[in-house]
């Protein structure tokens, strides 16, 4: 007689011969099969407390590892629970795998429990949807997924398991067994070349480098780059630190409102070279470059070219393979003529950074009470290690000050949720990023809105054995819309804005984690001190002025969210 082998078994099989490391989930009857054979195997299951931050941590893992992170959910309300997460990681362009069960193929329409159509709800948020109907084809099915994921750009599947197709035997001669890695970079010569006839035109270039640089592992190519032209580099999102912001052409974050020069070279430049970056609200939609500049994008993802703004080069091309073409044709003489040409550039946008930097002192060493938020966020940057320690950032406005101070040095050492701007990813994120490097230091800094979307979470770390380290600026609410509203309409709506002050810190300690209570700017750096010399889950309660504006609730002010 055949022997034979469930389709529950075959998902497992599959996940471990791929060598998934971890799986975040929150168990259920509809994926309890898959569960069943994972158990005890190298294969380690990440139970989370909400499917929402299960979905946060696989996100976080494919940003940090650049491989796909998974994810595994119930059907139905687990279901409907991760769609946030798989919102984030389309919109971060992360390889994430969200696995689901849902009812049986017999069931349909019954109003069997927690049935739904969910490949219908999901597919305009994913690049591929994949509902597996007979288990022989299992996995196909799987290596489909990975393969999809992680190929071109980058971006969540989603891959769905009726609960019979999983409790259904089959002959294992009958099922069918695929397994291919994808790795390319295709780059364009040709439009290389016309590139560097555009650069040697220009007097004032600047290149915008973003997620696509580190998906792509572009770091040694783009620092190349920018030293054999002597061009401005300025980073993005998870392409933050893949070239140094100690590197004297590079001049940190792309977004203008970081202190430093970048509002003054966008306004100024001649010419845009946009790697593996989409043209959103960061830039004003392109609104903020110099409307006569020229602009070259680069994107390995056609639809993204030319998004809000005309593009004079477009470029479909993998961001290594295709800087990896420009440095062959930046020969030593070529290099020396751009490199000469730029230097006043460089010059001139040194100054502005420089003054621009010391505007913003003040603020950052402010000992003013409450606390002003961009202080924290200064003491955080100061004793967080930029090539070893892991920084993770939540909150409307307190998200804005981190991201204005953090220094990069390295890459896939800062999180936050990018251009979704989703809440909540704090301590998901923070504990995934513990998790895949237990010897780093891991400091969320959030707000005091958005720790209470997932705040069971603390729980998860303390009971997982990650000590992380929360910061939580606390100005009495959501500060942001608070601050908008005042901006736009000339006063905060009390209901939806106002919380009060909330000891969290000792919510953390009823759970068995340590709290810390701060009011004064002198006791931030001993609390941080104390906290991590503690090695367990500490909350750091910091009351911070709920009067400051940020430049994220000036724009969020502009940007139509309110009528006029």
């Amino acid at each position: 007689m055949a022997e034979t082998i469930t389709g529950g078994e075959l998902v497992a099989q599959a996940l471990i011969e791929r060598k998934v490391d971890t799986i975040f989930s929150l168990c259920g009857g509809h994926i309890t099969p898959i569960y069943q054979y994972l158990e005890g195997s190298e294969v380690k299951i990440f139970d989370t407390r909400h499917e929402q931050s299960a979905l946060f941590m696989a996100e976080a893992w494919g940003k940090l590892t650049r491989r796909a992170g998974v994810a595994m959910v119930t059907a139905g309300p687990g279901f409907t629970n991760a769609l946030t997460g798989v919102a984030s990681a389309h919109f971060s362009n992360t390889p994430l795998v969200l696995i689901a069960g849902c009812v049986g193929l017999d069931n349909k329409e019954k109003l069997d429990l927690q049935d739904m159509p969910q490949e219908a709800v999901i597919k305009p948020m994913v690049k591929k949807t994949l509902v597996c109907q007979k288990p022989e084809r299992i996995n196909e099915y799987i290596d489909l997924a990975f393969r999809t994921a992680q190929s071109g750009r980058p971006g969540p599947v989603y891959l769905e398991f009726p609960i019979d197709v999983l409790n259904t035997p089959v002959q294992k001669d009958a099922v069918k067994y695929t397994n291919t890695e994808v790795v390319s970079n295709p780059a364009d010569p040709a439009k290389a070349s016309e590139m560097i006839k555009m650069m040697q035109k220009a007097e004032n270039p600047v290149v915008i480098a973003g997620t696509g640089a580190w998906q792509s592992h572009a770091e040694s190519e783009l620092k190349e780059f920018i030293e054999k032209t002597g061009m401005p580099l300025f980073t993005s999102l998870s392409g933050r630190g893949v070239v140094s912001d100690d590197h004297p052409l590079c001049f940190e974050g792309a977004i203008a409102i970081r202190p430093g020069c970048g509002f003054a070279a966008y306004i100024e430049t001649d010419l845009i070279i946009v790697l593996g970056s989409r043209i959103c609200l960061y830039y004003l939609f392109g609104d903020i470059f110099n409307p006569a500049a020229k602009l070259i994008q680069v994107d390995i993802e056609p639809e993204e070219i030319g998004r809000n703004r005309t593009v004079d080069l477009p470029v479909v091309s993998d961001v290594k393979g295709f800087l990896n073409a420009c440095n062959q044709l930046l020969k030593d003489e070529l290099s020396s003529e751009l490199k000469l040409k730029f230097t006043p550039w460089i010059e001139k946008l040194s100054l502005a950074h420089k003054e621009s930097k010391k505007n913003s002192k003040n603020d950052w060493q402010s000992d003013n009470l409450p606390i002003h938020p961009l202080r924290l966020a200064g003491e955080i940057n100061a004793f967080m290690n930029q090539k070893t320690d892991i920084v993770v950032a939540d909150g409307g406005d307190t998200t804005t000050w981190m991201g204005m101070t953090r220094t990069m040095t390295h890459a896939g050492r800062y999180l936050d949720y990018g251009i979704y701007g989703s809440l909540a990813v704090g301590l998901p994120y923070a504990n995934a990023a513990k998790l895949l490097n237990p010897d780093s230091r891991v400091c969320l800094i959030t707000g005091d809105g958005s720790i209470g979307f997932n705040f069971m979470e603390f729980e998860t770390a303390i009971r997982k054995n990650l000590p992380i380290v929360v910061v939580i600026s606390n100005d009495l609410g959501w500060g942001m819309i608070r601050h908008s509203q005042e901006l736009r309409i000339g006063h905060a709506i009390e209901n939806g804005t106002f919380i009060g002050k909330v000891d969290y810190h000792k919510m953390v300690e009823a759970i068995g984690g340590r709290g810390f209570f701060v009011q004064n700017p002198q006791d931030i750096k001993p609390a941080l001190e104390e906290a991590f010399a503690s090695n367990k889950v500490c909350c750091i309660n910091v009351m911070t002025d709920p009067t400051t504006v940020s430049p994220g609730s000036a724009m969020l002010a502009n940007v139509g969210a309110y009528k006029a």
